[in-house]
């Protein structure tokens, strides 16, 4: 994720499953069942080495709204979803009961994974920094308030090409100080990885800060696309288990543009480019625990089409993804 600047940010199966839970229900509604989406169970996510989630951004571009939102997640078959925080806020603003957002989400099945915003927390101005705290504390509550467990933590204010070189001992620091912030309001930080940033773009300096943060549910929030902007070897995913990485933002990316011309907006569903897929996911799965596959896409093409089929098609190519990645040898 990334300011602006944010191109990313810059605002930047399953029917079946569906219409056997209508035949079940009795009493309900074929239409309240649909929008439930497929159950927990009907998932299958028990004892498998991933999650699926939807990350918001792959259909913010249609403009459907929170509660739109999360029951296209429901209905595409994922068990997570990533919203941006924004979202929540305008959900408010127009008169909308975070209580019912919060029953909604339990009746679709689902899970809050995380949550996109972007204070400007980890910045040496001190001014700045005490301002980026108040929001992720009010962020936070937001969040608690739906159910939601975790919140991006990127280094936003810090990113831009002019940007000071970040002393990374400060910012375990800094990291620390939400950390200690979540450990009160139930929402932990994931310090998130941003290729095209100045500061944090490479998987050493984010394991860094988290580690020397010192707080036991510090974490990392990677993503497919930023590791590989960013220049880092994605064999450094070897050294990474899912308790230190919770959540990665799956996507894909072509071989043209280049790495060194690659934006958000270039982004393809896991499977359509050249990324290293098999690997990641084997690497992922043979670290043990269970990581969050959290759908990240921002594409023009993308937004463009019906949000249902979009979900679907990205939680299916995840799906094919790791069933090549863990098919015996």
């Amino acid at each position: 994720m990334k300011q602006k600047r944010l191109s990313r940010r810059c605002f930047v199966a399953s029917s079946g499953m569906a219409l056997g839970a209508v035949i079940l229900a009795g009493g309900r509604s074929r239409a309240e069942e649909v929008a439930r989406g497929p159950s927990p169970v009907a998932r299958g996510t028990d004892h498998e080495p991933f999650r699926y989630c939807l990350n918001t951004s792959t259909i913010r571009g249609q403009k459907l709204g929170l509660a739109k939102e999360i029951d296209i997640a429901a209905q595409a078959g994922y068990t997570g979803i990533e919203p941006w925080i924004q979202t929540i806020q305008d959900y408010v603003k127009s008169g909308g009961r975070l209580q019912d957002i919060r029953t909604q989400i339990a009746d679709r099945g689902l899970t809050i994974e995380g949550a996109i915003s972007f204070p400007r927390w980890i910045v040496d101005d001190d001014t700045v920094r005490a301002e980026a705290v108040e929001q992720v504390k009010r962020e936070m509550d937001l969040l608690a308030q739906i159910g939601g467990k975790r919140i991006a933590a990127p280094p936003a204010g810090a990113n831009a090409p002019n940007a000071p070189n970040l002393d990374l001992l400060k910012a375990a620091e800094r990291y620390r100080a939400l950390l200690d912030l979540g450990d009160r309001t139930g929402i932990t930080p994931m310090l998130e990885l941003w290729g095209p940033s100045k500061n944090l773009h490479r998987l050493g300096e984010c394991m860094f800060v988290v580690i020397e943060s010192g707080h036991p549910k510090a974490g990392l929030l990677g993503d497919v696309y930023h590791i590989y902007k960013g220049g880092s070897d994605l064999n450094g995913l070897k050294m990474i288990s899912a308790a230190a990485m919770p959540v990665l933002h799956m996507n894909d990316y072509p071989a043209d543009p280049p790495r060194e011309r690659i934006a958000d907006r270039d982004r393809i569903m896991p499977g359509d480019g050249i990324a290293p897929l098999t690997q990641i996911l084997r690497d992922l799965r043979d670290k043990g625990g269970q990581t969050v596959l959290s759908l990240e896409l921002f594409s023009q093409a993308y937004w463009e089409k019906d949000a249902l089929e979009v979900a679907r098609t990205g939680l299916a190519q995840m799906k094919a993804a790791v069933a090549k990645a863990l098919a015996p040898a």
